[in-house]
């Protein structure tokens, strides 16, 4: 009897703290990960056994860059030759449309794109300089915008990429009172020339581009 005893109590199985899988410790510490809405916190259903609790997730806006973007004076870059400390530094486009270079000298920037001239410059240092260079090219800071008439505060701002009409406005302070609110004259200028048209408030701003606020009509 003792024996079969001993046996019983060998062979029954009690309850068995387990550690759950990684994923079940986040959803116990963090809330379970939903999917999320196109904004940049959209609410997700509650986590099972939570009633009345709901989890915000952040969702991360997406950086894009313009890669078709013209450099032109005014704009700042930073240039990066790999292994090279004495040439990797910030560089400032010239009123000229160049910026200039240890070992190589001027290097036409103007009407390049970033990735354009990191080409160009590679070319340069690779006749008697650097065998193989490899260089890249970010811009540290764009030219700037203006923008002028019925707005807050007008004058010049630096430039933000994908920006529109109404973010211009918005980074001047708002209209004034007195602001026609339906469209402002925008000049635009590229390789073709000067172009100044009304445009609607969603249209994009460019650097060096002149936003007109003009005044309405009572």
């Amino acid at each position: 009897m003792a024996a079969l005893a001993l046996s019983a109590c060998t062979h029954t199985s009690g309850p068995v703290a387990m550690a759950p899988p990684q994923g079940e410790l986040d959803a116990l510490a963090y809330g379970r990960a939903y999917p999320s809405a196109t904004n940049s916190f959209a609410a997700a259903p509650p986590p099972v056994g939570a009633p009345g609790l709901v989890v915000y997730a952040a969702v991360p806006t997406p950086v894009t860059y313009d890669t078709a973007y013209r450099l032109d004076a005014g704009d700042r870059l930073r240039v990066v030759v790999f292994g090279q400390e004495g040439l990797t530094n910030t560089y400032a486009i010239d009123a000229g449309g160049s910026i200039t270079m240890p070992l190589i000298g001027s290097v036409p920037a103007r009407s390049r794109t970033p990735s354009g001239l990191a080409a160009e410059i590679a070319a340069k240092l690779r006749h008697g300089y650097i065998r193989e260079p490899s260089v890249s090219v970010e811009i540290e800071s764009y030219r700037p915008f203006f923008i002028l008439g019925e707005v807050a505060a007008p004058g010049q701002y630096p430039y933000v990429p994908n920006m529109s009409v109404e973010s211009a406005v918005a980074i001047a302070g708002g209209f004034s009172p007195r602001a026609r609110r339906d469209s402002v004259l925008l000049t635009h200028q590229d390789r073709s020339g000067t172009i100044r048209m009304a445009v609607p408030l969603g249209t994009p701003v460019g650097p060096s581009d002149t936003v007109l606020v003009g005044e309405r009509w009572f």
